[in-house]
């Protein structure tokens, strides 16, 4: 007390402060002492504007002389744990603003010099097992001043730890701010203050897990006996399993939660909210939250890699002053990135978080069409087209989700359905490489173009065509949708929120039609005079047999009829 109201130059070896402050302060105190000791700041109590944040009020702590010194650590309304800083050297700087809200602060500090390694610091210490005690220096004589020390007490894995201080006498003051025992749920005292705890009692604590840290700070005045602690270790339960199930689609977020689950933590499905309270589940066996994408208060967020859809699914106590039921926050998203839909969902409980995954994908096709009014769909497969004949593409999104653009990044075409060489770039990076290709301005779910049908030389005249499909959120004015055309070395894989392929095929010139009309026009005639030839056949064959045995038949007769030359009857003489 006594020190000048917003900031001062302090030089004694130790001094307590008590600052009060109203709005739109901007207060500088330094500590600085011709010593080769360091400094020791407590900040023992404090107490911001309810609504102000880091950024518009906070004590910010720097290592040195000055505020250009570095920054040592900042205090906030938000800080959870009862700030203890020490300097590298015999100079401190702390600085205190506050923003515009009216209402008086409050702030209780104290510093010390002291040489690190000595009697003051020789206490604390690691303790582990499944049970222990500890007490405080000299204990049941009084603790000294100037005394700082730190228990870590580490149990067997899976269990809890309950500390009971049998004995405990410190300096009594409303807001502990002399001398004082804080509790830590963990083992850092940067965060997680259980409590904080002074005078006389017999005060217990219970850690979530298998660590607790417990502070004594003393000040220069009042010493007691101080406490006799002992602590214990229980073993955790099995926990219950939420059994909760999310599905994103392009369109929707399911949400599926166990009645029992609920249960167990004492509440039913009546507690649920989602962030619009008016959006309701559907109760059976189990509760489920199915809403689109853009409704139920579902926010949207683009982090410039991934768009992500949030909604939370809050319980609710009952009760108008107090509950004992645990608090409760589904937390649900579905990200949309690269080549799948991402689902998330985590659950936070009394500062335990459960994490879920899944995969799904965004709808997306492509169709040929009649003209660029894009309103007739071709149906047929092949489409039979004429060279040189101008086709139109459609690619769709089908997502209510108005804010999404649809770019077509690159598209090949192929003779082969599995895009085997040969191949040919209509579109690559966004760029025409054909001459021929036209591509429309992005415009809501669509992404449109057109070209000339041409046909691979020496190869069938169908073509097939796959294309590099990336959806942007339309409300980024510097999304890779936006660009156009980017050359690869200046591409950004990050600057798009999601991509995938599609095929669509074949295209047949109509001269290929015309040409498997003739050939089947061949086959079947040639099939309809296969009778009438093989009729023919059979008829010469027995013509040709016929003339064989009339020939034969003609040669035998020949044979034994007619007379030999020179042979002739001679007259038998008569006696």
């Amino acid at each position: 007390t006594g020190v000048p109201r917003c900031g001062a130059s302090l030089h004694e070896p130790y001094k307590a402060l008590k600052i009060e402050l109203n709005a739109n302060a901007s207060c500088v105190w330094q500590i600085q002492r011709n010593s080769s000791q360091t400094i020791r700041l407590i900040f023992s109590y404090f107490k911001f504007a309810p609504s102000s944040s880091c950024d518009t009020e906070s004590i910010r702590v720097y290592d040195g002389p000055s505020t250009n010194s570095p920054l040592l650590g900042q205090v906030c309304n938000n800080t959870d744990a009862i700030p203890i800083l020490q300097s590298s050297s015999d100079s401190l700087t702390f600085t205190i603003t506050t923003n515009s809200e009216a209402f008086t602060r409050n702030f209780f500090v104290f510093y010390y010099y002291f040489s690190p390694g000595t009697n003051i610091d020789n206490c604390g210490g690691q303790l582990t097992g499944p049970n222990g005690t500890f007490t405080s220096p000299n204990y049941p004589a009084p603790y000294p001043e100037f005394a700082y020390c730190i228990w870590q007490i580490e149990a067997p894995k899976n269990s809890k730890i309950n500390l009971q201080f049998t004995d405990f006498f410190l300096e009594l003051d409303k807001n502990c701010q002399f001398d004082f025992t804080a509790v830590y749920d963990g083992l850092t005292t940067n965060n997680g203050l259980i409590g904080k705890v002074c005078g006389r009692g017999q005060p217990a604590f219970e850690s979530s897990s298998n660590a607790l840290t417990v502070v004594l700070s003393t000040d220069y005045g009042n010493s007691y006996r101080g406490f006799s602690a002992q602590y214990t270790s229980v073993p955790l339960p099995r926990p219950e399993q939420p059994n909760t199930h999310l599905t994103c689609s392009s369109d929707t977020m399911n949400i599926t939660l166990s009645r029992s689950y609920l249960a167990s933590l004492g509440y039913n499905e009546t507690q649920l909210r989602l962030i619009d309270p008016s959006c309701k589940p559907v109760i059976t066996d189990s509760v489920t939250f199915s809403f689109p994408l853009t409704s139920c208060g579902t926010i949207k967020k683009d982090d410039g890699h991934s768009i992500t859809y949030t909604n939370v699914i809050s319980l609710f106590a009952t009760g108008n002053v107090i509950t004992r039921q645990k608090s409760l926050h589904i937390v649900a998203k579905c990200i949309m990135e690269n080549n799948s839909t991402l689902e998330l969902i985590y659950i936070t409980k009394n500062n335990i978080i459960r994490n879920t995954t899944a995969v799904g994908r965004y709808n997306v096709s492509m169709s040929f069409y009649y003209s660029d009014s894009f309103s007739d769909p071709v149906l047929q497969s092949p489409y039979y087209v004429d060279l040189n004949e101008t086709v139109f593409v459609q690619v769709s999104l089908h997502s209510i989700d108005p804010n999404l653009l649809v770019f077509v990044d690159t598209c090949v075409a192929s003779p082969r359905a599995d895009f085997g060489s040969p191949t040919y770039d209509l579109i690559r990076s966004g760029c025409n490489k054909d001459d021929t290709l036209v591509t429309y301005p992005p415009i809501e779910h669509y992404g449109r173009f057109k070209f000339n049908t041409f046909r691979f030389l020496r190869h069938f005249p169908s073509v097939y065509l796959r294309c590099d499909i990336l959806i942007c959120d339309s409300n980024n004015t510097n999304s890779r949708c936006t660009k156009g055309c980017v050359s690869r070395q200046k591409r950004d894989i990050s600057s798009y929120l999601w991509k995938t392929k599609t095929v669509v095929g074949p295209i047949r010139l109509k001269r290929g039609l015309r040409a498997a009309d003739h050939s089947e026009s061949l086959t079947k005639a040639a099939a309809e005079e296969t009778p009438n030839l093989q009729q023919y056949n059979f008829y010469t064959l027995s013509f040709v047999v016929l003339i064989s045995n009339i020939i034969i038949v003609v040669a035998v007769i020949l044979k034994y009829h007619k007379r030999p030359q020179g042979y002739g009857y001679q007259k038998i003489q008569s006696s």
